[in-house]
């Protein structure tokens, strides 16, 4: 299968963690030199980390990388594998599409309450809409990843040494 260069997500990902190693190493650079911290490290460390984990969800989802239990799926018919995958979908659909609606009215409340952030006093919507809007990329990737097996066209299996 042919994979895409320049995927947003894998983009989003990449430049959540090197604003997390950025921001972590300013951090380290100036408590050093001043015995004084930086306040906004932690509060857009942790914004970071959560981006970075689902938009390398979204490109994990895309190209078929997630966990899971391929033993049963490797001893299957063809029909039979194919209705896992269907049955592994609607699972992922069924997880996100709950995490999608929670996330979009946790959002909302927290435009509407003009809700601030405890670190810098920033708006929490700011930081909550990225739940919603990465559980529907991985929804997107998910559905792709699924079409594509279902169609025959599965990523080499990487094989992952303990």
């Amino acid at each position: 299968m042919e994979k895409s260069r320049g995927e947003v997500d894998a983009i989003l990902a990449t430049i959540a963690l090197i604003a997390i190693c950025g921001i972590s190493l300013g951090n380290v650079i100036v408590r050093y030199a001043t015995d004084a911290s930086f306040a906004f490290t932690e509060e857009f460390s942790v914004f970071c980390l959560v981006v970075l984990t689902f938009a390398g969800a979204a490109v994990a989802a895309r190209h078929n990388q997630h966990i899971r239990i391929e033993l049963i799926e490797h001893y299957l018919p063809l029909w039979a594998r194919k209705v896992v995958y269907v049955l592994q979908w609607l699972a992922g659909v069924t997880v996100l599409g709950i995490m999608t609606w929670y996330g979009s009215t946790f959002a909302l409340q927290e435009y509407q309450w003009e809700s601030l952030s405890p670190g810098l006093g920033l708006p929490n919507w700011i930081y909550v809409i990225w739940l919603p809007l990465l559980s529907v990329a991985i929804i997107i990737r998910m559905t792709q990843n699924t079409i594509d097996r279902l169609r025959g066209k599965i990523d080499p299996e990487v094989i992952h040494e303990s």
